[in-house]
């Protein structure tokens, strides 16, 4: 497509939070992505709980590849678009002197040009969106204005649908356990105070989740035996 307008990003944006869950919002940014710089391959890395990056999806393996790389070796522009909270047009990977490990590898791999952007809304660092070319010098200036306004729509459709997922699981984790509190009152005589307790410290004492053991007492109708 031509450089993307007020319009076409407005409509991205909808679609983006059209998207039911997580997986398929990942996918409908990697294309949109593509379809609003032309690059050759796309992937979104996502930042977890105590700083852990993992890759989400990826266009391509050799973008897979890549990005694990870049975990092993703890440097390359997306890591670092991550943690300094910058934005990076790379010209030819195989000659940056910025990660001379990463860089050459990456180049091996068929991958030569970059452009890493930070996802990000006002809560914190979402992740980053890693566009690649097969060819040197692949994106320019224009192509980062156009990566970082898409990069923010993305990053609120991603934030907002985590925690959606979130939220149904906590509310689907309720549920199982209030099933598994009704299960043991009526086994056993027990109150709805007693009953949680015991499933509490059930899993403490076994270190499995709750959600887990409430499931567990669902699909038997009584405690399991301790392991």
């Amino acid at each position: 497509m031509s450089d993307p307008d007020a319009s076409d990003f407005a409509e991205m944006a909808l679609a983006l939070h059209d998207e039911p869950d997580v997986e398929q919002t990942l996918e409908r940014v990697v294309e949109y992505a593509q379809q609003a710089t032309a690059c050759d391959y796309a992937g979104v890395m996502l930042l977890h709980g105590q700083g852990r990056i993992e890759t989400a999806i990826v266009t391509d393996p050799r973008v897979a590849k890549a990005d694990e790389l870049q975990v092993d070796l703890r440097e390359g522009p997306c890591m670092q678009s991550v943690e300094s909270h910058a934005s990076f047009v790379v010209a030819d990977l195989g000659a940056d002197p910025r990660w001379p490990e990463w860089g050459p590898r990456a180049a091996e791999l068929g991958l030569r040009s970059l452009l890493s952007v930070r996802l990000y809304t006002t809560g914190g660092t979402v992740g980053a969106l890693n566009l690649y070319g097969n060819k040197p010098e692949a994106f320019d200036e224009d192509d980062l204005d156009v990566a970082e306004i898409f990069g923010r729509h993305a990053s609120i459709a991603l934030a907002t649908a985590r925690e959606e997922s979130g939220l149904r699981q906590a509310i689907g984790a309720r549920h199982l356990v209030g099933l598994a509190q009704g299960i043991l009152m009526e086994r056993y005589g027990l109150d709805a105070e007693r009953a949680f307790s015991v499933l509490r410290r059930y899993s403490r004492h076994n270190n499995i989740k709750l959600r887990v053991v409430a499931e567990r007492v669902i699909a038997t109708g009584r405690l399991p035996e301790e392991p």
